[in-house]
Order: C-alpha cells, then structure tokens, then sequence
C-alpha cells in the first residue's frame, strides 16, 4: 500500500513537471524578439592613414551670379523704381515753353531726388545752355539732353573698380566696410565676397562686429555659403586684434582678399570713430588697406552726406557702397555723395537677394532713370 502511494506521488510529480516546461516554451515563443541596437561606429584610420568618411557632408557650396547677370536685374530694377525722377524731368523739358517757371520746377525735381543744391544748379545751367545752343523741339531731344548731363554729373570717367590685388609681398589685398548702424554693413560684406567669388577669388572674411555675436554667426553663415572662411574672436574682444588676425590667416592660406566687416558707429561718437582709425592702423603692420568702403543707406538722403564726411575725414574713405536704391525716386543721392566726398560710388545694393550687389555703372544707370 504503501508503495503504491509513492509511485503514485512520482508519476504526479512528473507530470507537473513536463507541464510547467510545456508552458515555460510557449511563453518564450509569444514573447516579441526586440532588436539589437545598431553598434556605434567610431571613425578608424583608413588605408595609407586617411581620415575615414564622414556621415555627415557639408553643405554645398553656391555659385554665386556674375556680373553679368547683375547688371541686367540693375537696369530692370532701377527702371521700374527711379523712373519717377526721370519721367517728371522729360515732362517738363519737352514743355513747348521752357520759361524761368519751368526751369525752378526742374531744379526742384532734382533737389527733391537729393542731387544737393549745388549739383543741382549746375545741372539746371547747363540744361538752359543746352537748350539754347541745340534747341529742344522734340521729346527725343528733350531725352538725348538729359541723358548728357545727367551722365557728366555722375562722372562717367571715375574709377569704379573695386581694387583687389594681391599686394606686392604677396599678401592678400583688405577691404575695410565701415559704416553707421542699420545700413547692412555685415550683409553688403558677405554679397561683396560673393562678388569676388564669382570673379574666381579667394576670399577671407573677418567678424571685427565683435559688440554682437548674432553679427559674427551671420557673416559666418554668409561665408560658409561660397566657401570663404570666417575670422572671429569672442564677443567684446579687441576689434583691431580680430582684423589683425584675419590679415595674418589670410597670408598664409595665401588668399585673394580679407574682407573686415566693423561694427557701425554713430558718426558723432569720437571713441568709436577713433577706435575704426585704430583698426585701420593695426591692419596696416601687416598689409596695406587696398579699399576702405563706406556704407550707406540711400534713403537717407541728405543726413547720410553728414556721416559720410565724418567717415572719411577718420579712414580716408575710397569708394561708397548705396543699398536699398531700388524703391526710392531719390536715385540723385549717387551724384550728391560723390560731389561731398569725392570718392566714387561702387557697388549698390538693388534688394535682399544673395546677389543683389551689383557693380555700379554710370550708364546704366541713368538710362533706368530714362527708361
């Protein structure tokens, strides 16, 4: 009996025991297989010691638009936004009467356009001259005058080229961008390394804006996107030790140009103004500034004649930078800055395009203003 009782206590024990193994399988068997995670692959040393592949590629670098291209959209451009100055000019020249009432209304055309007093008279004299001498009969006439003295008082023989040659030790030539705040000094530097680029430049940009770091992330963006390099120091760093570092990086990655995008000023601040003629002078220990360009925003009319003459009486200014020209009537601003300071205008600003700096031609543009 009791024997029976013990096999009996055996074969349940077995049983349980092929149960609980049974169910043990289907539980794995329902359980879903997670996936490893993918190993992380450090960069190894590739053959003959070249730095493996990297996943992640730069951005593409853009090819900026030639000259070409932008004088085409400069004439458009004008045209449709200064055409108010010339249309009111033909409407009163081609006048059957050109008596002392017309020419005061002319000349108050051109003071309205900002062409300044002085410019103004002498192009109201030397219509009046014009017109006696050749007549004008016709509204064709009427246009081949205007056309002839407008283009004499903008200076059709003014050297507007944007000198950027290497200097004679070989190093890079240095363009100083000078300016008051809000005229788009930092955004007119990096549109003038996409000019250079496009010329087949190579070009170095420096963030002496050191008073604002948001200034220098842009100039950087603004570079990396024609594959210029950026030079910039922490934020309130000395501005003439960034300029002068970015001219010492610039020899010796043997660079085209530097251009040295500074920190606007207000003209009547003499510590500011004293601390751009500071720059100029460090840069110089190195190499010689080939242009000092001064920004200026052409709807300021008039007030912008007050902060040139500060500009270049401190850095001995050589050309003039005009944006937002396109959508104001007030194009005689070119012919007024240049009679001021006696420096030409060079590049204009026509929009907030990436290549909408252009160089200025005389030509052009006063046949937009005809047009």
């Amino acid at each position: 009996m009791d024997l029976l009782l013990y096999v009996l206590i055996g074969v349940v024990i077995l049983i349980a025991g092929g149960v609980g193994l049974l169910a043990s399988r289907r539980s794995r068997r329902d359980v879903p297989t997670v996936p490893e995670a993918p190993a992380v692959v450090l960069p190894t040393e590739a053959p003959h010691g070249e730095a493996a592949e990297q996943a992640v590629e730069a951005p593409p670098v853009e090819l900026p638009e030639s000259a070409a291209g932008r004088l085409v959209r400069l004439r458009s451009r004008l045209a449709r936004s200064q055409s108010s100055l010339g249309r009111g000019l033909l409407a009163l020249l081609s006048r059957d009467a050109l008596d002392d009432e017309t020419w005061t209304e002319i000349e108050d055309t051109l003071l309205v356009a900002d062409v300044g007093v002085g410019p103004a008279k002498e192009l109201v004299d030397g219509l009046r001259t014009r017109a006696l001498v050749d007549g004008i009969a016709t509204p064709e006439d009427a246009r081949r005058v205007l056309r002839a003295e407008l283009l004499a008082a903008v200076g059709p023989d003014l050297d507007r080229d944007v000198h950027v040659e290497r200097a004679d030790g070989g190093g890079p030539a240095v363009v100083l961008v000078v300016g008051v705040n809000g005229t788009g000094k930092t955004t007119t530097t990096g549109k003038l390394a996409r000019v250079l680029v496009a010329e087949g430049r190579r070009v170095l940009l420096a963030a002496a804006d050191t008073f604002r770091a948001a200034g220098a992330d842009q100039l950087e963006t603004w570079g990396a996107r024609v594959g210029a390099h950026t030079v910039r120091g922490p934020e309130g760093a000395d501005p003439a030790s960034v300029a002068f570092e970015a001219v010492r990086t610039g020899t010796e990655e043997q660079v085209d140009a530097v251009i040295i995008d500074t920190a606007g000023r207000l003209h009547t601040k003499a510590g500011l103004m004293d601390e751009l003629g500071k720059v100029k002078r460090v840069v110089e220990r190195q190499a010689p500034v080939s242009e000092v360009l001064l920004v200026l925003d052409a709807t300021t009319g008039q007030n912008g004649l007050v902060q040139a003459r500060v500009f270049a009486e401190v850095v001995d200014v050589t050309g003039i930078v005009l944006t937002k020209l396109d959508g104001t009537a007030k194009g005689g601003i070119v012919i007024a800055v240049q009679r001021e300071l006696g420096v030409p205008v060079k590049l204009v600003g026509l929009g907030e395009g990436a290549d909408d700096l252009a160089p200025f031609t005389p030509e052009a543009f006063v046949d937009a203003l005809l047009a």
